[in-house]
């Protein structure tokens, strides 16, 4: 039986321009080339969870535009629990330069209007939706996963906190806190204690967008399968490599056979 997972989150529609530099304040770049992508942290970890092999129910809130909602949809997320307004959706704006760093700023529309609701089992909550929403979210999970990004203080103390080196510095309690640094990989933590450590496999760096959407949802599926921490943070760090190394947000989320594959490489 595949693993159960309820993600509870942000639904975007990335616009996105690649340029070759980013441009500075005051200054207008020229030579972009735009693009559109369904997004958002929620929906981009529900469809990496979805294509990992889990069983997945997306929780969140649209506006008019289903555009975003559709491709969720379309790799076989339960949707049903995802309401609609006439408001507009939210939007990601991402600018990704020739390295394939991104920088992102988010309009969350009806992200913002997504209201509290009971949810049970393991669930994946983000940072792109009210307090309240992840608060509610974590009371009557069985395993409860917080990717704190965008990173605030928020008063909870998950089963499972994933965070980067900058979102660590806000939002550091965590029964475990999977640290992510990158092309570095990352490390599992215990009480502060190191209990796993991984690199990923090498890539050439295309867009950074969701990769660490890729990494959460393969640590928690890989954790939800039975298989012991070490090797679920390195199946995490290859989803998030082979995510890096595609352009796009849920365009770029690998397959279980995929991050079998780099693995084995």
């Amino acid at each position: 039986m595949p693993p159960e997972l309820t993600v509870v989150g942000s639904i975007n529609i990335d616009l996105v321009a690649r340029v070759e530099r980013f441009p500075k304040p005051g200054e207008t770049v020229g030579g972009g080339e735009f693009h559109r992508f369904p997004g958002g942290k929620g929906a981009n970890q529900a469809v990496a969870a979805a294509r990992l092999g889990a069983d997945v129910r997306l929780v969140g809130r649209v506006g008019a535009d289903a555009f975003a909602l559709d491709a969720v949809e379309a790799e076989g997320v339960d949707v049903t629990a995802v309401s609609r307004d006439d408001g507009e959706s939210g939007v990601a704006l991402i600018f990704v330069n020739a390295e394939g760093e991104n920088v992102i700023v988010v309009a969350p529309g009806a992200n913002a209007r997504l209201e509290p609701q009971p949810v049970t089992g393991a669930v994946v909550c983000q940072l792109e939706i009210p307090n309240e929403v992840v608060l509610a979210a974590a009371r009557d999970a069985s395993f409860f996963c917080l990717n704190a990004a965008p990173a605030r203080p928020i008063d909870v103390e998950p089963d499972l906190l994933v965070v980067n080196r900058y979102e660590y510095e806000t939002v550091s309690r965590g029964k475990l806190v999977a640290l992510t640094n990158g092309e570095e990989g990352a490390v599992l933590l215990q009480d502060g204690r190191e209990i796993a450590r991984a690199a990923p496999p090498r890539v050439e760096a295309v867009d950074g967008t969701a990769a660490g959407d890729a990494f959460t949802a393969c640590l928690v599926v890989s954790h939800l399968e039975g298989r012991e921490w070490d090797e679920a943070l390195t199946r995490a760090c290859a989803a998030g490599a082979i995510a890096a190394s595609r352009f796009g947000a849920q365009p770029s989320l690998p397959t279980a056979e995929e991050v079998d594959q780099i693995l084995a490489a």
